[in-house]
């Protein structure tokens, strides 16, 4: 980015620039240029300006060449700042559709130093328009002169894993990094749930799998329709020298409250979201059987001092992150040693793929989880579309779905897993909406807005309804119950319209929201203006994120969301679970009157937000 004289952009954020760089992946043209800031949102980056350039076109269906993918980053990604290093992919999504059948603009996020080393390349953003007519690749790279990119043929990586392919061209592109997909995108007509791996150092260095990845909405397989197989980004590391003030507001991150609890255990904080079952399992909230928690203890079995027993727990961080919240597992050997990289013990997976599929083995649930990855599979869309069919199969004995796998079945789950990545699953491939429509069953598929449900339960947090890109990602109220015991309706009407909405803002900025800070809070103005000498008054950012936010709800509100959208599964208003020790508040009732009071704040907020757009594709 470059900026002129004025170093306060909320004020003129025309004096802010952005180098974006557009391909025709049809005919392969390029261009790059530098685009001026109109507001705030563009000046912060991320998904509040991608949403932006979405707002501009109405799109009908999610595999057309008029659907742009957009690959942008925040405003503090490639800076010293802790946890810069967020990369944004951003589209209407295969995955998440209006009742009226229209795909929902979605975005995804992903850390490793993809996003840092795209920076670097001199590049803030890339719109890929149409579809090439064969599988490539595309390179960003800096030279003397500026950016340069081309596209490459891809054939050599069609069906390679997406570990495979990141260390096939690691091969080729010293000093760089790579964004890819899978089988799974590539399947991406049977498969509307694929990821993006982002490559890590830590991967590069140790040839293990250890990606990070932009897995919610599907956008691995707009990657794969667009016939777009992986993206490199190549340049020297361009940091600048840390100076004290930045390193004060770093050293800030690691001391404040929210971060703690993400850092390792051995350095006095709590081993990442993996502590999240212990606090949720004294709830007995933990998601059994497709979100059905029992009273009983059998989710202990994945709990960390059991798993612990068996594999070394190795923990790690991205690229010069002090918060080291990766849970690598190794089995340990007879003679005492460390065996291969069995996955990555983050919350979301490590119950999807365990406790809610049935599974309390730690050895199997490594293994569902690593597939998923190596496939290039959102864990939480695919955990929640399978723990579905185990539902639907434990109901239906007599007429079960596909191989008829239930809960505990390791090794039909584990077939699921790989038909559904090749695309030999279509049901399973194209999400849990529509699986569940199909077969007549929708009460206990676990989604909101076509969006399958992280690993925290729907009775719990009425604030799923309005978040706008994944239920915990978008909407920070997952674990308002458990820590705050909040019940009425005034209360999360106030938290979602407010504090609860101003997550997403860290998918503006370029840093992981395990800073564990508020958007009003100083560290993040702080930050910005160390960094990068821009002065930006917390309350601008507040503002800036709202209006973020309120876009993304009004483009649902045009693509056809209506009010039976907002809404939770109804499982959660005709089966209430007495197992679940928390306190059971949230009935039809509730939601009506919750929505109501949301929609009171929201709707006059919303004019003016969206341009008016006269093409449909």
């Amino acid at each position: 980015m470059r900026y002129t004289t004025n170093l306060k952009p909320a004020d003129d954020p025309g004096s802010v620039f952005y180098n974006r760089c557009t391909i025709d992946l049809n005919s392969g043209a390029t261009t790059i240029g530098e685009v001026p800031c109109t507001n705030l949102e563009d000046v912060l980056g991320g998904f509040g300006r991608s949403f932006q350039i979405l707002a501009q076109r109405k799109i009908s269906e999610a595999y057309s060449p008029e659907n742009p993918l957009i690959m942008n980053i925040g405003l503090l990604t490639g800076t010293n700042v802790m946890t810069g290093l967020r990369v944004y992919f951003s589209a209407y999504s295969p995955l998440k559709k209006s009742s009226q059948g229209l795909p929902a603009a979605m975005w995804s996020a992903a850390s490793g130093s993809f996003g840092n080393k795209l920076k670097w390349s001199g590049i803030d953003e890339v719109i890929f328009e149409g579809c090439s007519p064969t599988p490539v690749y595309a390179v960003f790279r800096a030279t003397e002169t500026g950016p340069a990119v081309e596209l490459k043929p891809a054939e050599h990586l069609l069906e390679l894993t997406s570990h495979e392919k990141i260390m096939v061209l690691q091969k080729e592109y010293d000093g760089a990094h790579f964004a890819v997909i899978g089988p799974a995108g590539e399947n991406f007509r049977n498969v509307y749930l694929g990821a993006i791996a982002v490559s890590t150092d830590n991967q590069l260095k140790s040839g293990e799998q250890k990606s990070r990845f932009a897995g919610r909405g599907g956008m691995g397989s707009m990657m794969g329709y667009k016939n777009l197989l992986a993206i490199v980004a190549q340049s020297p590391d361009k940091l600048p020298k840390m100076t004290s003030a930045v390193r004060d507001i770093n050293t800030g991150v690691l001391k404040n409250g929210g971060s703690a609890r993400f850092q390792p255990v051995s350095q006095g904080g709590g081993g990442g979201t993996w502590a999240n079952i212990e606090v949720l399992q004294a709830f007995h909230a933990v998601p059994l059987n497709n979100f059905r928690p029992k009273n009983n203890d059998d989710v202990e079995g994945l709990f960390r001092d059991n798993v612990e027993q068996e594999f070394e727990v190795v923990s790690e961080g991205c690229f010069h992150c002090g918060i080291r919240c990766h849970n690598n597992l190794f089995p340990r050997t007879p003679d005492g040693g460390r065996g291969p990289l069995a996955a990555k013990f983050d919350f979301e997976p490590l119950i999807l793929f365990g406790s809610n599929v049935g599974i309390y083995n730690a050895k199997e649930a490594c293994e569902l989880i690593h597939l998923c990855d190596l496939l290039c599979m959102d864990a939480i869309s695919l955990g929640a579309t399978i723990s579905y069919v185990l539902d639907y199969n434990e109901r239906h004995p007599e007429t079960p779905l596909l191989n008829g796998a239930t809960f505990g079945d390791f090794a039909r789950i584990r077939e699921l897993i790989e038909d559904t990545g090749h695309g030999r699953s279509r049901d399973i491939g194209r999400g849990v909406k529509r699986l569940s429509e199909q077969v007549g069953e929708t009460s206990y598929a676990m989604h909101v807005k076509g969006l399958e449900l992280p690993a925290y339960l729907p009775e719990t947090n009425p604030g799923y309804a309005f978040a706008i890109a994944g239920g915990h990602m978008s909407m920070g109220t997952h674990m308002l119950l458990a820590k705050e015991g909040k019940t009425s309706i005034d209360d999360w009407a106030r938290v979602i319209t407010t504090v609860g909405l101003l997550q997403v803002g860290y998918d503006m900025l370029g840093l992981c929201k395990f800073v564990g800070v508020g958007m009003g809070h100083e560290l993040i103005a702080g930050a910005i203006k160390e960094a990068l000498g821009l002065h930006i008054s917390s309350e601008d950012i507040v503002v800036a994120v709202r209006r973020a936010f309120l876009r993304g709800i009004a483009l649902e509100l045009r693509q056809g969301f209506t009010d039976a959208d907002y809404s939770l599964p109804s499982q959660v208003y005709d089966r209430i679970n007495r197992n679940v020790t928390l306190p059971d508040f949230i009935t039809s009732g509730f939601m009506t009157e919750l929505k109501e009071k949301v929609w009171e704040v929201f709707t006059p907020e919303l004019e003016g937000l969206l341009p008016e757009v006269d093409n449909e594709h």
